[in-house]
């Protein structure tokens, strides 16, 4: 398969013209020459985190508060799981899948509610979905086993040492929602040292101090915030201390779109087009520990081609603006990545 037009490599995603090759799912061959293609090809999306479960109650609970909406275990969230069946479930979510596939998404990291069975649940939806359904599982350690890694609700809500020390012993990894609604469970959160955090709306000094010593990346889902009215992290000061990347988090508040998500962020930050991309795409691969993100020959490939003649893009000047600032999933032409 050969793919032309301009070309976002490698992590910097400077822009080039030129094509590339793809063959049994890894990049051949990137060669910079001029070409008559107007696509533009990124790396595709990772979206950071997730819950994709609440794709049954899809802008349930206007007007709650975040603790009314999501905390376990009688948040209205968690209220209308358990009324749901499985079939209903999987149905909703697959649903979902399908439009983050459609949307430029490659992998998605995910807080599995529902135990064994939550994990068996999103297992079946993503069935014949191109989509890297990675489970944070929730709630019980056997559940962790049966998917890919623990995903904490918060450190005031619970000791997770036990669960902690599971995850390590298992080789998977294990992280926590954190200074979502105030800065009280960011230390005990760190304590737990997790492969990342959620959300770090309200880091103190002493906090950004120990994410940048300790090296942890931090997932930030800005819409979310916004919409339980938490506030918006300190995007800038956490994107110099440590990798971060974004999540389009509880699909009950917000579509599953990255370019959505990129956008709302450009507009309510002052971080560069550029780096929200990446936090959109190679940053979220490298935490997930993916072995697919920049586009660079010899790498596996996950890449999305964006139409740059579409006529929402047509006369774009800069690419990476264009893709962060104004493209949407009707602008993707395919995406190509590794089987799920």
């Amino acid at each position: 398969m050969e793919l032309s037009g301009t070309i976002l490599r490698g992590r910097d995603l400077e822009a080039i013209e030129g094509r590339l090759v793809i063959e049994n799912g890894r990049i051949e061959q990137l060669e910079e020459e001029s070409v008559e293609s107007t696509d533009i090809v990124s790396p595709a999306f990772v979206n950071a985190h997730t819950h994709v479960g609440d794709s049954i109650a899809k802008e349930a609970g206007g007007g709650l508060t975040l603790e009314e909406l999501v905390a376990p275990p009688d948040g209205l969230k968690h209220r209308l799981l358990r009324a749901a069946s499985r079939e209903e479930l999987v149905a909703s979510i697959r649903r979902s899948l399908r439009f983050m596939r459609e949307g430029g998404t490659a992998a998605f990291m995910d807080f599995r509610e529902g135990g064994v069975e939550g994990v068996s649940v999103l297992r079946e939806a993503a069935e014949g979905i191109d989509i890297e359904a990675i489970a944070y599982a929730r709630e019980s350690i056997e559940a962790m086993e049966a998917g890919d890694g623990f995903g904490a609700s918060g450190a005031n809500d619970a000791d997770f040492d036990r669960e902690r020390a599971a995850a390590r012993e298992a080789d998977k990894p294990f992280a926590i929602h954190a200074g979502e609604g105030d800065p009280s469970d960011l230390t005990p959160a760190l304590d737990l040292d997790p492969a990342y955090l959620v959300h770090v709306v309200h880091p103190e000094h002493e906090h950004l101090e120990r994410i940048e010593r300790e090296s942890v990346p931090v997932v930030c889902c800005p819409r979310s915030n916004l919409v339980t009215g938490v506030g918006l992290a300190p995007f800038e000061e956490l994107a110099s201390r440590t990798t971060l990347a974004l999540g389009t988090d509880n699909v009950m508040l917000n579509s599953p779109s990255m370019f959505r998500e990129m956008e709302f962020t450009a507009k309510c930050s002052e971080l560069p087009a550029r780096e929200i991309l990446r936090m959109a795409t190679v940053n979220g691969a490298e935490i997930a520990g993916l072995d697919y993100g920049p586009i660079e020959a010899g790498e596996r490939a996950a890449v999305m081609v964006i139409d740059g003649d579409s006529d929402n893009l047509a006369g774009a000047r800069d690419p990476i603006r264009a893709i962060v600032r104004r493209a949407g999933v009707d602008d993707v032409r395919a995406v190509h990545a590794p089987p799920a």
